[in-house]
């Protein structure tokens, strides 16, 4: 949701400004178990995954689903919804930056406003 304050443009309020590069939550969570002094290999052992395909989602190379949030809720005890917010947050960047993507809800828009 946007904000709006009279007389502000509004990409110049810091709830509306959305980082140049969208950082994938993945990033989150590995300086979480580097900053605990755990390795990959061991926190993807401690959840039961393969190291893989935790490293796919440290990298950002693979979305933190529902199953990943709970096992990361219960292994670092930081919610699972923190974790389901910061992707869906991200998948919306990342939409957003799709100029083809904005022109096509635009053109949506448009046709809605006339229905």
């Amino acid at each position: 949701m946007e904000i709006k304050i009279e007389g502000v443009a509004s990409d110049m309020i810091a709830n509306n400004i959305n980082p140049s590069e969208p950082i994938h939550p993945g990033e989150m969570v590995k300086d979480e178990i580097e900053y605990r002094g755990i390795s990959q290999k061991a926190f993807a052992a401690e959840i039961g995954i393969p190291a893989s395909v935790l490293n796919e989602v440290l990298n950002g190379k693979r979305a933190i689903s529902t199953e990943y949030a709970l096992l990361f809720e219960a292994a670092l005890g930081i919610e699972a919804d923190l974790w389901l917010k910061l992707q869906s947050d991200y998948n919306k960047q990342i939409a957003k930056s799709d100029p083809g993507f904005m022109e096509r809800l635009s053109r949506i828009r448009q046709i809605a406003a006339f229905m």
